[in-house]
């Protein structure tokens, strides 16, 4: 990534800048792109997003197209695709019935396909958006395989109901356990996840709706955004959540920092 992109520049050019257009490739830096296992008691073991298109590695063009494969760099390898890396944690790839999208960007629905007996849980109004807008947009519909089992989350629907500062929260099984949080702005159906662990604290993914600790604790706006407004409204939300909690888990969407302290626990 280019060092503005997730820190938007203040000034002239602003947006070019950000995107890295005035800047040298050696001042990029890598990000990375985390899956999330989790095993929950009685549901079993379930998946939250599903990383990158394993075809990045060799075929890139097949994958997003010429133009796309030309500006993305990605460093990854086979054993980094998700259904090698469930395989890693002692899981089988068939045990996963259940995969939570938190969005439909290319670097979370990269590795749907892999994964063809899921139920793939996604807010309907990022089902619609993605099936809508194009790669410009960071969507990639021969991702999508509508094939599949997609159950969509309306969060404007009967289910729905405030959750602490979060306007609107789907509780996914019922049991308080794991909560579905709707945080548009990053991509108009963004969702994070709150989760209950077993030693009595919880976990917030945050997704994209914050992709660095500096988003949460200095407002950090990134350069591209699908609704400005919606972002920082979703980004109050995180922080008056997380501001009574300094024992709560925080994973940012891409936050190489973050990411490496987090290491031995979670990758």
């Amino acid at each position: 990534m280019p060092p503005g992109f997730l820190r938007r520049p203040s000034g002239p050019l602003a947006t070019a800048r950000g995107l890295g257009f005035f800047t040298p490739r050696s001042k990029f830096y890598w990000a990375p792109v985390p899956i999330f296992l989790v095993e929950h008691p009685g549901a079993g073991p379930f998946l939250v997003d599903t990383g990158l298109d394993p075809r990045l590695i060799d075929n890139a063009r097949e994958s997003v197209g010429v133009l796309s494969s030309r500006i993305y760099k990605i460093r990854m390898t086979s054993d980094q695709a998700a259904s090698e890396l469930v395989r890693s944690a002692g899981v089988d790839p068939e045990a996963i019935k259940l995969i939570v999208m938190t969005h439909m960007h290319f670097d979370h629905a990269g590795g749907v396909a892999q994964f063809p007996a899921a139920m793939f849980a996604v807010s309907e109004q990022e089902w619609r958006v993605a099936n809508d807008k194009g790669s410009m947009q960071g969507y990639y519909h021969n991702y999508f395989h509508p094939e599949f089992a997609w159950r969509t989350i309306d969060y404007g629907g009967d289910e729905v109901a405030s959750f602490e500062s979060f306007g609107r929260s789907v509780d996914l099984f019922g049991d308080g356990s794991v909560r579905l949080v709707f945080t548009p702005g990053h991509s108009m159906g963004h969702q994070s996840l709150i989760l209950r662990l077993a030693d009595g604290h919880e976990c917030l993914l945050c997704g994209d709706a914050a992709c660095e600790m500096a988003t949460i604790h200095d407002t950090v706006i990134p350069t591209l955004m699908a609704d400005e407004h919606l972002f920082r409204r979703s980004l109050r939300e995180l922080q008056h959540y997380l501001e009574p909690r300094p024992t709560t888990v925080v994973i940012p969407g891409h936050d190489p920092e973050a990411w490496s302290k987090l290491a031995e626990v979670y990758s």
